[in-house]
């Protein structure tokens, strides 16, 4: 469970990986990486998905934020 109270890191951890020689993985391990990026743009998407959902019934109830 992440604590909303710390500072998140510097960073992005997509521009990490994106940065990550590739050479020395095997084609195995290069598909074991794709699997993990797949769910986990998954999970990404579906998060993105549940927050819009919260925005908009906030919007509803509240009133579109001016500005």
């Amino acid at each position: 469970m992440e604590e909303p109270d710390r500072p998140r890191p510097k960073g992005d951890a997509a521009s990490h990986l994106a940065a990550e020689d590739l050479g020395p993985y095997s084609q195995a391990e290069l598909d074991e990486r794709i699997a993990l990026l797949e769910a986990e743009i998954a999970r990404v998407t579906a998060h993105r998905g549940k927050a819009a959902a919260h925005r908009a019934a906030a919007e509803a109830l509240f009133g579109k934020p001016s500005g």
